[in-house]
């Protein structure tokens, strides 16, 4: 199946030259969806993966479904403030100022081995906060999954040394 028919890209959106990639479309398919799940956890299947890490919001559309396939646990990667007990963060930088990113302490376990799963890779800022606090953890990073990848935005040299897996890639 080509999972890039199953995508709507939105031109103009959210402001003149973008081009949004939606995957409300994608994901609204249940034969295109499962199929992506099943891709992703097929590549993650043999890399003994103990977590599936996935930053909110869209990341949980994926990582949870990825999870529950490879049969280990999900971590939710949130903005600051929004989880309940004591937390591990880090912040990041973006276009105009830092955010920070945060898990439960006791989320992930020193020497776990780890997945993140998430919508999209674009400049790889984000993903690159969630595998710092990952490491910050002490546990190992295994793997980085995306349904899409914009590969004009380079966002691969930002993650240079991890192994990087996309279902569909655009040039923006």
């Amino acid at each position: 199946m080509d999972l890039k028919e199953k995508i709507r890209v939105i031109e103009g959106f959210p402001k003149e030259g973008i081009s949004f990639k939606d995957i409300t479309t994608l994901v609204a398919d249940g034969e295109a969806f499962k199929e992506s799940i099943d891709r992703i956890a097929e590549h993650l299947r043999d890399k003994n993966v103990d977590v599936i890490l996935g930053p909110e919001a869209r990341g949980f559309i994926f990582g949870v479904p990825v999870a529950y396939a490879l049969g280990v646990g999900f971590v939710p990667v949130r903005k600051k403030g929004k989880l309940p007990a004591e937390t591990v963060s880090v912040d990041y930088s973006l276009e105009y100022g830092v955010d920070v990113l945060e898990i439960h302490k006791d989320a992930i376990k020193k020497g776990q081995r780890v997945a993140i799963v998430d919508d999209l890779l674009a400049t790889g800022g984000t993903v690159d906060a969630v595998a710092k606090l990952v490491e910050k953890v002490g546990a190992e990073v295994v793997a980085l999954d995306f349904a899409i990848e914009l590969t004009e935005l380079r966002g691969r040299d930002k993650l240079e040394g991890y192994e990087i897996m996309s279902l569909v890639q655009y040039d923006v």
